[in-house]
């Protein structure tokens, strides 16, 4: 039974993993503070925020969108965190409304990860408050409550942080709002040439919710997107769920429709029964697809995401567990050294072979808790790997042969997969969401793994060079006829073997770019596009750009850097990073740190900003719960498989069909 609250009322909650699922009539963002049993928030490190939007036990979304979803953990919070305060405010400087007013009351409800609603409460009464505190989820003698809140500010989040005590809530409320602003401006395209009914056809994916931030280069990378969705359902890379909406773009100053034409913004369907009884003591038959989403690629993505989260957990759970046995038995064979009395005789054998066996008997609990639980997760990879669409599927999967060119850009795409030590044959396929919001970085260097230590530095390039081939096609390969375009650096021409798969089939518009002069013309025009488009988004005029600027997402292959690069270039390159991805511009660079070393920190954030993978398996990637090492693994094409270039050649002739 669900509980319908009003203003004050609270509710119990029968769950730990829950999700805050909000609709508006109009764009909102979402912040959650977290405070202690006094309800003081700690300071900036204690919200989470659109900017920031993940901390333990708790996710928000990076996006502004009509429907929002808060990832709440209970139990993987802090200990000092006794109250968790959900906020929605309307972004600043994006043409909509001005006041929560002049719009439907926002809707809130509770619900458990599999979609079943605790309790909801309707914000009524708002007038001119631009922010409000929707929900309270608190703890009261060791049992967590929600309570219905909808406390409204006038002056935003600032007077909401203010009146929470936090400094400097001004100028922290404006960066959230420009943190927004900027991810807004990456979904606010231009409609496209040629269709015919005037409609666009992009429907323009908000960036992925769950990607942390970036660790620094002496730590693993962090798994993009791993993790429940923002938006959307769960996701350990935790993208929202459906991409955002799309509309057109009307003149100055006018606002621009971010409801997806086709998804409904009331709470997701129950994910479909098991099909088929579970014999009894077992459990039940792992399905493809059990998971909530509005359709069965969003479904299919949620599922992947929630075993990535089920792997890890279960495997922290394991390690604690034999952590715990190895401690015990230390204690208790030192215990046996320092008792005189146990010293003489065979009491002190007794007693170390009994701590033993009781070391042995921890770990074999552990280790069967593990056993059945990767047996589940083994047996629904196997029935959710050949269902995959051929977004998220492997090169040798049969769905790549059935491929046909896309009319909607997918919610996501496979970057390859990841595994941990305990099962190395149970691989999760690795799913970041579209358009991409960080770019790439192909490490060709030696990264110090034992498959990169087998080769020579010319394999090693090759390679790389080759996984860097593989993802472009994968893009490619998943955006409609003329969405998406590459472009490729190659100043020595050092790639041109593994670059025959783009060359040979006619999806590039202009060769690959070699010698200093070719780095400098692709540099300045891509640079030139970032430009010419911020300056449009921000003066609220996206339909004046000019009539030749391509307006598909850019892609940007850099091989051998820092090769043929000047200081300027460099410096055009940084700023691609930095600023081209919120205008759908990214990169994917091919290259060794130790080659660049000579710049020396001036290229640091580009590597920050980057997203490091590699040719071959490597253990670099950290998921955000407990901080696992994951083997990360390239998406190797077949030997002698002619599908990449296959599905390439099939993309180039949509293209040409396009712009006739």
């Amino acid at each position: 039974m669900t509980a319908e609250l009003v203003r004050g009322q609270n509710h119990p909650l029968p769950h730990t993993r829950l999700e805050i699922r909000v609709t508006a009539g109009t764009p909102v963002m979402a912040c959650a503070t977290l405070a202690d049993a006094q309800g003081t928030v700690g300071g900036t490190e204690w919200i989470v925020h659109p900017g920031s939007p993940s901390l333990p036990g708790i996710e928000v979304s990076r996006q502004a969108a009509a429907g929002l979803r808060f990832h709440v953990d209970l139990e993987a919070l802090p200990p000092r965190v006794h109250l968790v305060r959900a906020l929605l405010a309307l972004p600043e400087g994006v043409g909509g409304p001005d006041r929560f007013g002049a719009t439907a009351a926002p809707f809130a409800a509770v619900t458990s990860t599999e979609g079943a609603e605790v309790a909801s409460f309707t914000l009524t009464g708002l007038d001119s408050e631009t922010a409000v505190v929707a929900l309270e989820l608190y703890r009261r003698q060791g049992a967590w409550k929600v309570r219905a809140v909808g406390q409204g500010y006038a002056g935003g989040l600032a007077e909401l942080f203010g009146d929470q005590g936090l400094p400097q809530a001004r100028v922290f409320a404006a960066g959230i709002h420009e943190a927004v602003a900027g991810h807004l401006a990456s979904a606010v395209q231009t409609p496209l040439p040629g269709a015919a009914d005037g409609r666009r056809r992009r429907s323009e994916g908000l960036p992925p919710a769950l990607g942390p931030a970036p660790a620094p280069q002496s730590a693993p990378d962090t798994v993009p997107s791993a993790g429940p969705s923002s938006s959307g359902p769960p996701s350990p890379g935790g993208p929202q769920p459906g991409t955002g909406g799309t509309g057109d773009v009307g003149g100055a100053g006018g606002a621009v429709n971010y409801t997806h034409p086709g998804r409904r913004t009331s709470t997701p369907p129950t994910p479909p029964p098991a099909t088929g009884p579970a014999q009894p003591g077992r459990p039940p038959r792992p399905v493809a697809g059990d998971a909530t989403g509005w359709s069965l690629d969003e479904r299919l993505y949620n599922q992947v995401w929630g075993m990535f989260e089920d792997l890890a957990r279960t495997v922290a759970a394991y390690r604690s567990a034999m952590d715990f046995a190895e401690s015990r038995l230390d204690q208790e064979l030192d215990r046996v050294l320092s008792d005189p009395r146990l010293r003489i005789g065979g009491a002190g054998d007794t007693a170390r072979e009994a701590a033993r066996a009781k070391h042995d008997q921890l770990a074999g609990q552990a280790r069967e808790a593990l056993d059945r639980d990767l047996a589940q997760l083994v047996a629904e990879s196997e029935v959710v790997e050949p269902a995959l669409p051929y977004a998220y599927a492997r090169w040798d999967n049969p769905v790549w042969h059935g491929y046909r060119v896309p009319m909607e850009i997918p919610m996501a795409l496979r970057l390859g997969d990841v595994h941990l030590p305990e099962r190395p044959d149970l691989r999760i396929p690795m799913l970041v969401r579209l358009p991409l919001e960080r770019g790439l970085w192909v490490d060709s260097g030696r990264s110090g793994s034992e498959a990169a230590l087998m080769m020579d530095d010319a394999q090693l390039r090759g390679l790389a060079m080759d996984t860097a081939v593989a993802h472009a096609a994968r893009l490619l390969a998943v955006y409609p006829p003329g969405e998406f375009t590459v472009h490729v650096i190659d100043p020595a021409g050092s790639g041109a073997r593994s670059l025959a798969p783009l060359t040979a089939s006619g999806v590039l518009d202009q060769p690959p770019a070699t010698g200093a002069g070719g780095v400098a013309t692709v540099l300045a025009a891509l640079t030139q596009r970032v430009d010419l488009v911020q300056m449009a988004l921000r003066a609220g005029a996206a339909e004046s750009l000019p009539p030749g600027l391509d307006t598909a997402e850019q892609l940007l292959i850099v091989n051998d850097f820092p090769h043929g690069f000047d200081d300027r270039a460099v410096t055009q390159l940084r700023y691609l990073a930095d600023e081209g991805p919120a205008v759908g511009v990214h990169l994917l660079m091919v290259a060794d740190r130790e080659d660049a070393s000579g710049y020396g920190p001036v290229l640091d954030p580009l590597w920050r900003t980057l997203l490091r993978i590699t040719p071959v398996p490597d253990d670099h990637l950290a998921d955000p719960w407990v901080g696992h090492a994951w083997t990360y693994e390239p998406p190797a094409v077949p030997p002698r498989s002619r599908v990449l270039l296959q599905v390439l050649e099939q993309v180039a002739s949509a293209r040409r069909t396009w712009r006739r």
